[in-house]
């Protein structure tokens, strides 16, 4: 941000911490982090299935999470935090057990207090499964 004190620069990619343990527990790999995108990728297993035995809806919107809140890291400062506010998930296609998701976020608004982000999900064979909107509110950080 050109003209801002440099409390107020943004953090970048390198600054973006190891996946959480829960994002580990769902297998959630971080592929590219950039200021503009960032891509993950998630495999499907068993685990992460529904009763129809295709990927589980709230381990898609997981991945999606995952992929929206590193954008938004990496976007603000080192002196703010984010948090998710609003999420909108529109289910295309299932995805089925040994297939790979690929979760492509990008920054629709860059705000002072709101950022709205998208990610694309895609399967193996390039078709699109989900897509999802992220609101994220920017917060004061004191911790």
């Amino acid at each position: 941000m050109e003209g801002a004190p440099e409390d107020d620069a943004p953090r970048g990619p390198a600054d973006l911490p190891p996946q959480s343990e829960f994002a580990k527990l769902a297998g959630i790999r971080l592929v590219e982090a950039t200021l503009d995108r960032v891509i993950c990728e998630m495999e499907v297993t068993p685990q992460l299935t529904n009763r129809n035995g295709v990927l589980h809806g709230g381990a898609m919107m997981t991945l999606a999470d995952n992929a929206a809140g590193s954008v938004a890291f990496i976007n603000i400062p080192a002196s703010k935090s984010n948090t998710t506010v609003e999420a909108k998930t529109n289910f295309l296609r299932g995805v089925k057990v040994g297939d790979t998701v690929r979760a492509t976020c990008t920054a629709l608004h860059r705000g002072r207090t709101t950022m709205v982000l998208q990610v694309v999900m895609t399967r193996g064979d390039g078709k699109q499964a989900a897509v999802t909107t992220q609101t994220h509110l920017i917060l004061d950080w004191n911790g």
